[in-house]
Formats: C-alpha cells, sequence, structure tokens
C-alpha cells in the first residue's frame, strides 16, 4: 500500500480510540461528564446484581407474622422502602426496575444509533438517489408522534418492554442519521478518504474503514440521549398501563401508586425513589451526551 494511503488508514483506524481518548480525558475534567458516568455504574452494578441485593422477589405478596397480607407497612422497619396496597416489598421492585430499565436503555439506543448511523452513511456517502430516498423515509419517521406510536404499537402487540425497542427503532433513527448524513458529506471529501479511492479501495472499505469511525463519537452522543428516552419512554408507557404486569419496571410502581392513590394517602416511599432513579438515570445520559459534544465541537469549552 503506498505511504498515503497507509497513512489515511491509520487515521481512520486511529479516529476513533483518539476520540475515545479525549472523551476520558474530559471525563476526569468535567464534573458533570464524571456525573453522569458515576450514576450510570451505579444503575449497573445494582442492575447486575438484582438477585443479590433485593430482599424479596418483586412480585410476591408478603405476610406478616400474624398471617396478614403485609400492605402498606412503613419504611424502615420490617421493609427498607415499605411495602405496596398488596403487600409488595418496594425496595426490591426499585432494584430489578434498574434491570427492566437499562435493558430497555440500553437495547433501544443501541438499535436508535446502528439504524441511524448506517442510514447516514450510505445516504452521505452515495449520494444521489439512495440519499433521496432515505431522507425522505427520515422526514416520514420524523413526523410521527413517538410516544402515541408507542401506545398504539403497544395496543396490537402483548404488553411488554419490547414496544419501547420497537417504537424507537422505527421513530427516533432520523435524528441520527441527518447529523451523520451530515457529517459523511464533509468526510468522503477529504484527503484520506481521495487517497484510499487511488489506491483502488473499495467503495465499502472506504465507507466502514476510512469514514466510519470519524462518525461514531457523533453516534455514541445520540446513543447515550437514546438512553434516557427510552427510559423515559417505557416509565411513560407502564404509567398509562400498555406496559407489562407481570415485569417490575419503574413506570409500573408509579401506575400502581397514582391507582392506590399513594399521594393523596401520604405514601411518598412508594412513588418517589422510582420517580428520582427516573430522573438520575435521563440527566446522565444529558450529562455523557454533554461530554462528547465538547469533544467534538472544542469551542463550546470556551
Amino acid at each position: 500500500m503506498p505511504a498515503t494511503a497507509e497513512a489515511g488508514a491509520r487515521r481512520a483506524g486511529g479516529g476513533l480510540l483518539a476520540g475515545l481518548g479525549r472523551f476520558l480525558t474530559l471525563v476526569r475534567r468535567d464534573p458533570f461528564a464524571t456525573a453522569g458516568i458515576l450514576i450510570y455504574t451505579v444503575f449497573l452494578f445494582v442492575a447486575v446484581f438484582a438477585d443479590q441485593l433485593a430482599t424479596h422477589d418483586p412480585n410476591q405478596i408478603l405476610y406478616r407474622a400474624n398471617g396478614r397480607v403485609a400492605s402498606n407497612q412503613p419504611p424502615f422497619g420490617a421493609f427498607i422502602l415499605g411495602t405496596t396496597n398488596l403487600g409488595r416489598d418496594i425496595y426490591s421492585q426499585l432494584i430489578y426496575g434498574a434491570r427492566s430499565a437499562l435493558v430497555v436503555g440500553v437495547t433501544a439506543a443501541f438499535a436508535v444509533v446502528l439504524i441511524g448511523t448506517l442510514v447516514g452513511l450510505v445516504a452521505g456517502f452515495f449520494r444521489g438517489v439512495a440519499d433521496m430516498i432515505l431522507m425522505r423515509v427520515a422526514d416520514v419517521a420524523l413526523g410521527i408522534p413517538f410516544l402515541p406510536f408507542v401506545i398504539v404499537l403497544a395496543s396490537f402487540r402483548e404488553p411488554s418492554v419490547w414496544n419501547v425497542v420497537i417504537g424507537m427503532a422505527l421513530v427516533v433513527w432520523p435524528s441520527t442519521s441527518r447529523v451523520i448524513r451530515s457529517q459523511v458529506l464533509s468526510l468522503r471529501e477529504r484527503t484520506f478518504v481521495e487517497a484510499a479511492r487511488v489506491t483502488g479501495s473499495s467503495q465499502a472499505r472506504i465507507l466502514f474503514v476510512h469514514i466510519a469511525p470519524n462518525v461514531l463519537p457523533l453516534s455514541f452522543v445520540y446513543g447515550s440521549i437514546a438512553v434516557g428516552w427510552a427510559i423515559l419512554t417505557e416509565a411513560s408507557v407502564s404509567f398509562l398501563g400498555f406496559g407489562p404486569t407481570d415485569t417490575a419496571s419503574w413506570g409500573s410502581m408509579l401506575q400502581q401508586a397514582y391507582a392506590a392513590q399513594a399521594l393523596s394517602r401520604g405514601w411518598y416511599h412508594w412513588f418517589v425513589p422510582p420517580g428520582i432513579c427516573i430522573i438520575l438515570v435521563v440527566v446522565a445520559g444529558f450529562f455523557v451526551s454533554r461530554g462528547f459534544e465538547e469533544v467534538l465541537f472544542p469551542k463550546l469549552r470556551d
């Protein structure tokens, strides 16, 4: 391989590693990015070790020593966060809810990033008819209201957290694809791409080896935001009663607390913890994306 093409390949291959290195350096300096990473780490630990951290089965109806249902038990007694009106342990539901939230968030974010990045790469690199068709499809997807779409989807399918994943994969990817397309339109005219063309590299190699590593940091920005949106959407769908009833999630906890009139009865220990968890995970996504933005656009630090 000629020197120019080899240098171009090294640049493309090292672009992602250099971007990640700059991001890790920024995380150590940016308190917001550090806070976001720490929040994600804590919830990831809780999700992985939920079986060990939970004290009961989240759907198990608990009983007191006298044989009566342990309903509406106060927190910090026999139960860390008390029990629901049906006698289920709130703390255990909160712990297992972290697992449901991260499964939905990470899976949906991966689907959004994968589809959006591939569409943006193809549209920006090949342009012409492919670009026109893909962008018109993106326009249609952008015009679909997301939450109502997920609710309609859930009504035609069995209640499941995967309805949120499917809904995000079908509707949310256009924002990512448009940004990736704009970046690819610029990268395809760079010197290292021209050098790869001159040396006979195939279009697929140029696209995925030379260009793709340079746009992946942008994909990560939208991926971190998508995690929060997915978790918030799952909570909204479950709160509206379209989520699964046999799976513990923060949204279902809020829905059950609302149905039991927990606010008017002063059962704050039931609905405040899942609300705080949802806020923390969503905010963490924006904190992490803020760190990526400063890597991609250094002028934001001024």
